[in-house]
C-alpha cells in the first residue's frame, strides 16, 4: 500500500505564513509530495498587515513601514509588482519630512535651537544603545554648546540598575541617565522668556519625553523602563529610506498568495486545540500505518491531521496559552519555551485616523495649512497644564496629515493610552482631540507684544486666526490590536529579564530531540511536529514584516531540509 503524502498545515494567513506556504508550494517537487494547508482564524489574510480605506485616502491599520529599503525582501517585492506608485492617494506620510511644528501644550512655539538640541541628543543616545554609530563628539557639536555624546553613553551604560529590577540595564533608564549628564555637563538652568516659571531644563525635559513617546511606538514598549539596553545593539534594520507601499501593504502579501491554489488557505478555522506527541511512542492507525502526531482542533468541532504545523500566531497569544491555561497546547508547552515566551514583551500600538470636515474649507483655511504638529505636553506639576486635555492623550508625540493637503490626520498610541483609546466612543475621541488640538494651536498665554524675547522661542505663537483655530473633526476610524482575539497585542520587543536568545528559543521546533539524520525511529516521535514562524521568532528582525517573512522562509526550507535528508 502506499504511504500518505506528509501532510504540512500553517496556522496564520498573515506575512509568515503566507510567506512559508508560498516557498513550499513553489519548491521543486513538492506537489507531489505533499499536502499543504493554511488556516486562518479570520475572514481574511494579512494577520497585522490590514490595508483599509478612509475619506478616500488608502490607510494602514497595521504594519505601515518598509523599514529600509536596501536588501529588503519586502522593498524588493513591492518593486517586481509595481506596488510603489498609486492613482489613489495613500498614506505616505510625505508631510513628515517637512519641517515639523514643535508647540508647546498653550500654543507657544518652542525654539527650533532647543528643540534641534534636544533631538539631536536622543538620536545620538539611541544611536548608542542601538550600535548603529559612535556618539557625536564632532566639533560642530561642541560648538553650539552640546556635550560630548560619547561621554554622555559611557556614563549611562555604565548604570547597572533599571526599574524592571532585574538587575539589567533598561533603555529608558539609560536614556535618562543620558539626559542627566547633558543637564550635568550644560549646567545651565536660565529661564526660557514666554514660558513663565518653566525653565529651560523642564522644557528640554517635556521635548525629551516627546521623543520617548515616539519610541515607544517605535518598539510597542509602553514604558521604555521594560524595554532591554542590551538587546537593542542585536536589532537590525536595513540601510536606506523608511517608505510606505503606495497600493497598500496587503499587495505584498496578496503576491505572496497568488501562487496558492484555491482551497489551500482555508478562512474562518480557528485552531483552539494543538495535540502533539512528546513521548517516545508512535501511535498506530488502523491499518498499521504511523499515524499524523499532530491534531487541530478548530472553534467550529472539526479537526484535522497533520504530520507538520507551523504556528504563526502573535506572541501575545502564545502569552495567553500559556498564562491562561487555555489547554492551547496538549500537552503544555515545554517549560523553555514557556519560559520564553513568558519572558519577551509584546505591546499594544494603535494608529487613530481623524478626518478634518469640510467646513473647515469653507471658512478660509484649507487642509493644508495643518502642521506636522509635534506636542510638547507639561508636567503634571506644571501651572500652564491645560485640564482639558484628556489623560490618554498626553504621551501622543505627533499629529499630522497623511501627505500634503490631507484632510485625514493620523496619530500613534502606545502602552495603555493605546488600550483606553480601544475602549473610547468615537465622540469621546473626537472630544478629547479636539480638545488637545485648540490647545496648541490657539493663542499662546503671552502674546508677542508682551514677550519682549519672542524671537528666542520663535514667533511666539502659531499662525492661526482666532475664529479658525478650532478643528473640526468628522469622524474617526482606530484600529484595535490589543482587543482583537487573534491577536492580542501589536509586536515582539525584547523585555528587561528576557534576551535575544528567548527569540532563537521561540524558533526551535518541537519536539526538542530528534535522531541524528532527522527522521522518527522506534524510540523517539515524529520529528518537527510543531514548528514556529513570525516575527516574535527572529533574533534580528523581530517587530517588523519582513522579520515575519525571513521567519516563513526559515521554516518552510527547514522542512524541505528535513524531507531532503530523510530521502523523501
Amino acid at each position: 500500500m502506499v504511504a500518505k503524502k506528509p501532510t504540512i498545515v500553517i496556522i496564520g494567513a498573515g506575512m509568515a505564513g503566507v510567506t512559508a506556504a508560498s516557498k513550499l508550494y513553489t519548491a521543486t517537487g513538492f506537489k507531489d509530495l505533499f499536502e499543504l494547508f493554511v488556516v486562518e482564524g479570520g475572514s481574511r489574510i494579512g494577520g497585522r498587515i490590514n490595508t483599509s480605506e478612509f475619506g478616500g485616502d488608502r490607510i494602514e491599520m497595521g504594519a505601515t513601514w518598509i523599514h529600509g529599503i536596501g536588501g529588503s525582501p519586502v522593498h524588493k517585492i513591492a518593486q517586481e509588482i509595481k506596488a510603489l506608485e498609486s492613482e489613489q492617494p495613500w498614506e505616505c506620510m510625505d508631510g513628515s519630512s517637512d519641517e515639523p511644528k514643535t508647540i508647546a501644550e498653550g500654543g507657544s512655539d518652542v525654539s527650533p535651537t532647543v528643540v534641534d538640541s534636544i533631538s539631536s541628543l536622543f538620536k545620538n543616545l539611541m544611536d548608542y544603545a542601538q550600535g548603529k554609530q559612535m556618539l557625536d563628539e564632532s566639533p560642530e557639536a561642541d560648538s553650539n554648546g552640546d556635550v560630548e555624546y560619547m561621554k554622555l553613553g559611557d556614563e549611562a551604560s555604565g548604570v547597572c540598575t533599571s526599574n524592571g529590577g532585574h538587575g539589567k540595564l533598561s533603555v529608558g533608564s539609560f536614556l535618562r541617565k543620558g539626559l542627566d549628564a547633558y543637564w550635568v555637563s550644560k549646567k545651565s538652568q536660565e529661564q526660557l522668556n514666554g514660558h513663565g516659571e518653566w525653565s529651560r531644563e523642564l522644557l528640554e525635559e517635556a521635548i525629551f519625553a516627546m521623543h520617548e513617546n515616539t519610541q515607544r511606538t517605535y518598539t510597542s514598549a509602553g514604558d521604555l523602563f521594560t524595554l532591554d539596553y542590551s538587546a537593542e545593539s542585536e536589532y537590525r534594520m536595513f540601510p536606506g529610506e523608511e517608505i510606505t507601499i503606495a497600493k497598500g501593504y496587503l499587495s505584498i502579501v496578496q503576491s505572496l498568495a497568488s501562487v496558492l491554489p484555491p482551497g489551500v488557505i482555508q478562512l474562518g478555522k480557528r485552531v483552539n486545540k494543538i495535540e502533539w506527541q512528546p513521548e517516545t511512542h508512535v501511535e498506530m492507525d488502523h491499518n498499521g500505518y504511523d499515524s499524523r502526531p499532530v491534531k487541530l482542533h478548530f472553534c467550529d468541532g472539526s479537526v484535522m491531521l497533520a504530520d507538520h504545523v507551523i504556528v504563526t500566531v502573535s506572541l501575545g497569544v502564545l502569552k495567553a496559552a500559556i498564562h491562561q491555561d487555555s489547554g492551547m497546547f496538549s500537552p503544555p508547552l515545554p517549560r523553555f519555551k514557556a519560559e520564553a515566551i513568558s519572558r519577551l514583551g509584546f505591546g499594544v500600538v494603535n494608529k487613530l485616523f481623524l478626518q478634518l470636515s469640510s467646513t473647515h474649507v469653507t471658512k478660509g483655511q484649507d487642509f493644508s495649512k495643518f502642521p506636522f504638529l509635534q506636542m510638547v505636553f507639561h508636567r503634571p506639576d506644571s501651572e500652564f497644564r491645560v485640564k482639558k486635555i484628556p489623560w490618554w492623550m498626553r504621551k501622543t508625540a505627533s499629529l499630522c496629515p497623511l501627505y500634503h493637503k490631507s484632510s485625514v490626520l493620523l496619530a500613534w498610541f502606545a502602552g495603555s493610552e493605546a488600550l483606553e483609546l480601544e475602549l473610547l466612543k468615537d465622540e469621546e475621541i473626537i472630544n478629547g482631540v479636539s480638545e488637545t488640538i485648540s490647545s496648541f494651536l490657539s493663542r499662546p498665554y503671552k502674546k508677542d507684544k508682551e514677550n519682549s524675547h519672542s524671537n528666542e522661542l520663535g514667533n511666539g505663537h502659531v499662525n492661526y486666526d482666532e475664529e479658525d483655530s478650532e478643528v473640526k473633526i468628522a469622524k474617526v476610524l482606530k484600529s484595535q490590536w490589543g482587543s482583537d482575539p487573534l491577536f492580542l497585542g501589536s509586536y515582539s520587543y525584547v523585555a528587561v529579564g528576557s534576551s535575544g536568545e528567548d527569540l532563537d528559543t521561540m524558533a526551535e521546533p518541537l519536539p526538542k530531540f530528534s535522531s541524528c539524520n532527522g527522521a522518527a525511529n522506534a524510540t523517539s516521535p515524529p520529528s518537527l511536529q510543531i514548528l514556529f514562524a513570525g516575527e516574535a521568532t527572529h533574533r534580528t528582525h523581530y517587530s517588523t514584516t519582513h522579520g515575519a517573512y525571513f521567519s516563513g522562509l526559515r521554516e518552510a526550507n527547514r522542512l524541505l531540509q528535513h524531507y531532503h535528508h530523510v530521502g523523501v
